[in-house]
């Protein structure tokens, strides 16, 4: 695993979705109760970017067919997805916003 930069901390807003392409693929950030929280930018069901969608509590819903995933842990909350998504580990390093991708 390697710690890549992906954005500042304050490109990072409370209940908004930030993409971000890495050289593991896309990502999507968000803010959850103060917590930046990462997850694959990619719906599970159909592969349609979530960052297209919209965050309502600790879920991010497709905005395609409203497939919804925990942005904390990537489990699946509601179909048509039965695939959990991935989440990756962030870290903060004063305003830099680091990720640990494969």
């Amino acid at each position: 695993m390697a710690l890549v930069k992906v954005a500042s901390t304050k490109d990072v807003l409370e209940n908004s979705i930030l993409a971000v392409n890495t050289t593991g693929g896309p990502v999507a950030l968000t803010r959850i109760g103060g917590d930046i929280c990462a997850f694959a930018n990619a719906c599970s069901h159909d592969d349609n970017p979530l960052d297209d969608g919209k965050i309502e509590g600790e879920e991010v819903i497709c905005a395609r067919h409203g497939a919804r995933f925990n942005v904390r842990t990537g489990r699946v909350c509601r179909m048509p997805a039965t695939s959990d998504i991935e989440v990756y580990p962030v870290k903060i390093n004063g305003e830099d916003v680091f990720l640990e991708i494969s």
